[in-house]
């Protein structure tokens, strides 16, 4: 049986014939291999071989995608300093590892310009890593272009520039990796101040990173006077940790209703707010308890939440305004 399709040159060619299943890029091929002499043909697709051997596993979408995706995650996260002894092993944040004398020990002061520039370099460190991956998407780009270029005798003539090409990407992909993961600190003075006889122990100061705060939004739920809210860290820290949370009642209409807004010290994943007002709209957002180490925290995750209405014509909820649990209770700035 005969199929007629119109429109696209396909009208007298039988779609059961060979000739209709021939890869269009060998048509291509073999129009690109008129231009060369055999010789010259093989050595193009060779390098040509490579290429397209670089950009799908060096180089591919995939990988591409799953580092704007860290690059996005290291935007959100928190950054500290760890104070550490050379003998220990970076990522160990034991407090029971770190004797309490290592803080003693430490200059305040020297310690508060070494936060500054930890932040310093936590800022630097990301401009890069984003720079980096500019650079990646670039040379991705332009060499998948060249890749599709219909003439293969200019590719040839230059092959000696795209593998300096390639060998620069791969450099930038290297640098990109290493700069992932936070690096030392470089420490131009001593931190720890003339302790006369007592011998000064040898320390190292390392950027960490911690995970984001989140909240889960599936979990968090707003009812008619009070939500319940749930968040959570990708990777749980080996000891508990304390959060912040805030919130606050969006376009008060009074007063009284401008007090509609706290802060919450909680020690858990999940708290629940009570006292709120039906049927209006709450901003919530949560992160981490300040910490004597953070030098770097640019996000906090947020939350908007609308209560349900409540009775029609009926009161608001009787427990506004009275004494209740200091743990649940809206708290005043």
């Amino acid at each position: 049986m005969n199929f007629k399709v119109t429109g696209l040159g396909l009208d007298k060619m039988r779609l059961d014939s060979p000739q209709s299943f021939l890869d269009t890029e060998e048509v291509e091929e073999g129009e690109d291999q008129q231009l060369l002499e055999p010789e010259a043909w093989r050595t193009y697709m060779e390098h040509r071989n490579v290429l397209r051997e670089f950009l799908t596993s060096d180089l591919s979408p995939h990988l591409l995608k799953r580092h704007h995706a860290r690059m996005q995650l290291l935007k959100k996260c928190s950054y500290y300093i760890e104070v550490l002894p050379k003998h220990l092993a970076l990522g160990d944040q034991n407090p029971l590892v770190l004797p309490n004398t290592m803080f003693q020990l430490i200059d305040p002061w020297k310690f508060q310009r070494m936060k500054k520039v930890g932040t310093a370099q936590t800022k630097i460190q990301l401009l890069l890593l984003g720079d980096l991956l500019e650079q990646l998407d670039r040379g991705r780009a332009e060499l998948d272009a060249l890749l599709e270029s219909p003439d293969p005798r200019p590719f040839l003539a230059g092959w000696g520039l795209v593998e300096q090409r390639l060998a620069d990407l791969s450099a930038v992909m290297d640098n990109f990796l290493a700069m992932m993961v936070p690096g030392r600190l470089h420490i131009k003075h001593r931190l720890v101040s003339d302790i006369g006889a007592t011998k000064i122990p040898h320390i190292r100061l390392m950027l960490s990173t911690k995970m984001p705060v989140m909240f889960d939004r599936k979990e968090s739920v707003a009812h008619q006077d009070w939500v319940s809210l749930r968040w959570f860290v990708t990777i749980q820290p080996a000891v508990p940790e304390q959060f912040e949370l805030r919130f606050k009642l969006l376009e008060p209409r009074t007063q009284q209703e401008c007090t509609q807004c706290g802060i919450i010290p909680v020690a858990t994943c999940t708290f629940d707010v009570h006292n709120l007002l039906p049927n209006r709209t709450y901003k919530f957002t949560v992160k981490r308890a300040e910490s004597y180490t953070l030098v770097y925290e640019p996000w906090r995750d947020s939350l908007t939440l609308q209560t349900t209405p409540g009775p029609p014509g009926g009161p608001a909820p009787s427990r506004l305004g009275k004494p209740s649990s200091p743990l649940t209770a809206p708290s005043e700035r």
